[in-house]
């Protein structure tokens, strides 16, 4: 390649910046100053908990002014996601968070991304969106992908994903609003994100995986599959035994407020409408998986 061909294709490429996590200091936050000996807050963890619903996350009002603060941040982000205390904001709970989470899948998604990642093997670049706390994009890495990068809005969970995968560039940002150039990644994974989101920021989300996918680049989906939300008590059982009834009760009791408008769209057709033709579409429990191609 020429000198003019190196610097133009340089031109092209936008990536956000990637900070240094490490060295970044955070706010804390209320949930960061539970302590059981003092009664600090306890009663707030336990109403964060059983309360019905998810409850407004406190997003302080300023972070580092690399960062997106509470005012750039959607209304939708701000809440207690799965009942978390102060949802994805806080320092402690957030690490808790990360750790749990392959734990209450019972283990089962430690598989699902290998399997995941074992679509992007001929892809150059493959970005994470909601990538939490880096577990996907690890994966993908994992496979011998050269430049992986994680997208989430949160900085706590950010700042663990940095510190546990050093190799991987973590920013944060907007799935809605990406800070990439366009064509930029030859593939995309978005893994337990879309569920979270409300159905005009899909949308956007969509529209902007569109935009910053190569020519044929790849974009896998991996959410809560409808099987445990409608299945009755005694199909799950009978079809995957107790772990049927686990997820079906998980599903029951875990307030996730855009579930439903999520499983009621069509989800192939949905992704044609945004330029993209379904490779793979597989309804398993507790997940449901696809693969789509840019057209």
């Amino acid at each position: 390649m020429s000198e003019l061909s190196k610097v133009s294709l340089d031109e092209q490429v936008r990536d956000p910046q990637v900070i240094d996590w490490e060295s970044i200091e955070l706010p804390a936050t209320w949930a960061d100053e539970i302590n059981f000996k003092t009664w600090t807050n306890v009663g707030r963890l336990r109403r964060s908990i059983f309360k019905k619903g998810n409850g407004r996350a406190e997003v302080p009002e300023r972070f580092p002014s690399s960062l997106l603060g509470k005012n750039e941040l959607p209304k939708y982000l701000q809440q207690e996601f799965h009942g978390i205390p102060n949802g994805n904001f806080s320092n402690t709970i957030t690490r808790g968070y990360i750790s749990a989470f392959d734990a209450t899948m019972l283990g089962k998604m430690k598989s699902v991304r290998k399997g995941i990642a074992s679509w992007f093997t001929e892809c150059d670049s493959v970005l994470d969106i909601g990538c939490a706390g880096g577990q996907m994009a690890a994966a993908v890495k994992a496979v011998g992908v050269d430049d992986v990068w994680g997208l989430d809005p949160s900085p706590y969970l950010l700042k663990h994903a940095a510190h546990a995968y050093p190799d991987i560039k973590f920013v944060q940002g907007l799935s809605e609003q990406m800070q990439f150039s366009d064509k930029r990644f030859d593939g995309i994974t978005a893994s337990f994100v879309f569920h979270e989101i409300p159905p005009k920021y899909i949308d956007m989300a969509l529209k902007e995986c569109h935009r910053v996918l190569a020519d044929d680049g790849l974009l896998a989906i991996c959410e809560p599959s409808l099987i445990q939300f409608k299945g009755r008590w005694i199909e799950m059982f009978n079809q995957y035994q107790f772990a049927g009834i686990y997820f079906k009760w998980l599903a029951n009791h875990v307030y996730e407020p855009f579930v439903p408008a999520w499983h009621k769209q069509n989800i192939p057709d949905l992704l044609s409408r945004h330029g993209f033709e379904v490779l793979s579409n597989h309804r398993g429990m507790p997940e449901h998986t696809l693969l789509a191609r840019k057209i």
